[in-house]
């Protein structure tokens, strides 16, 4: 009932924007924390807004006006540097984004983790990660997909469920999570084995936008503007790596207004560059499905973004010195001759700890970035090493 009544509400919501087509509201630094603009707090100016295709820009005064004509259900904000808070809301004719101010962003560290596939069972293995996050020190969390145990095989119930746990299991953390939409977090479409209609209203990705927001968004922190892209897309009964025309469009408009020497790094779950695809066979899997679809007239490896040329092009001349990813379940890198981009993959939070494939040990962990003046000094892959109790 609770789930419904959400999205009723999120309904409404949309339709009254639909007549209006239009958001306005204040990005502003909220000194008091109470979430309302008062007369003595400033607003942010510069900032970019947007409902997930368009994009607007802060004036002077932290004020926003938005024309919007998405189907998206929210409007969210590029957190600028400097600043934390709530990055999404429901659309609604008026949007405020009420943000605090950090400490200093110049030298920071954080942590790339993926393919938590939270369930009961891996309850202990997050309650490890957290205390390694702790330990570390870090000022936040990326986690690059396949959150949950699974919503792509499973009734509504149950994958709800796997949500609920995951978030549960985030807000435990000192430090903010962001967290990019893994191929495990589509729900039902496998529906031979889910029996979901592909008309329930939160079949694909409607549930991890109920539950988690927009499922691609951008922030920015220390001078480096991250981005969470949804490379994940699916046809059919099968998922496959590649990025929409819609998000492609977005992207141009949120890097618009970037400067050009503002480095850039991605991060989503299927990965733009593997080393470790390449010992995989083609060969179609019973209960998997296959390796290959077809793409735009051409068979393309489901495992991969095939269109990442698409995602680069609009990044352009921007800094990118780190595209991350997971999905592989081992830590791993590629870099092209001559191109500055480091591809990483991190390992999995997931079970097991250890085990061997294609002759490679895979270790269970995440990877501990650190950051100098907008420069990435060293990352170091950190096992989970989980000792069961």
């Amino acid at each position: 009932m609770k789930t419904s009544l959400t999205l009723l509400v999120l309904c409404i919501s949309t339709l009254i924007f639909a007549q209006s087509k239009g958001i306005t509201g204040v990005v502003f630094e909220d000194a008091n924390g109470n979430g309302i603009k008062e007369s003595k707090e400033k607003g942010i100016a510069g900032v970019v807004v947007s409902d997930q295709l368009h994009v607007a820009v802060t004036d002077t005064n932290g004020a926003y006006s938005l024309k919007s004509t998405s189907g998206f259900p929210y409007v969210l904000v590029s957190q600028p540097t400097g600043f934390s808070g709530k990055f999404y809301y429901p659309k609604a004719e008026k949007v405020n984004f009420p943000l605090s101010k950090t400490k200093d962003q110049n030298n920071f560290r954080f942590i790339h983790a993926s393919d938590t596939h939270v369930d009961s069972l891996n309850l202990p293995r997050m309650a490890r990660f957290r205390e390694m996050v702790d330990s570390i020190g870090v000022d936040f969390v990326i986690v690059t997909g396949d959150l949950i145990r699974d919503a792509l095989r499973v009734n509504e119930e149950t994958a709800s469920n796997y949500y609920k746990m995951y978030l549960q299991e985030i807000k435990k953390l000192k430090v903010p999570v962001y967290s990019s939409v893994g191929n495990h977090e589509l729900f039902g479409i496998e529906r031979d084995k889910s029996l979901v209609s592909s008309e329930h209203p939160l079949y694909g990705k409607g549930m991890y936008r109920h539950f988690l927001g927009p499922d691609y968004y951008s922030f920015n922190y220390g001078g480096i503007h991250f981005v969470a892209v949804d490379g994940v897309d699916y046809q059919n009964l099968y998922y496959f790596g590649g990025v929409d025309s819609i998000q492609l469009q977005w992207l141009e408009n949120d890097l618009k207004h970037l400067p050009d020497e503002t480095p850039v790094v991605t991060f989503n779950h299927i990965p733009f560059v593997s080393p470790g695809f390449s010992f995989q066979e083609y060969d179609n899997h019973i209960f998997y499905g296959p390796q290959l679809l077809e793409q735009d007239g051409k068979l393309e490896h489901r495992h991969i973004v095939y269109n990442f040329e698409d995602v680069k092009k609009r990044i352009g001349n921007h800094p990118y010195p780190l595209a991350l990813s997971g999905h592989y379940h081992s830590a791993q890198e590629g870099q092209i001759m001559g191109d500055e981009t480091r591809f990483v993959q991190t390992s999995a939070i997931t079970r097991p700890d250890e085990f061997e494939y294609n002759g490679f040990k895979m270790k269970s962990g995440f990877t501990v970035y650190e950051v100098k003046e907008g420069q990435i000094v060293s990352s170091i892959f950190t096992p989970l090493d989980f000792k069961s109790p």
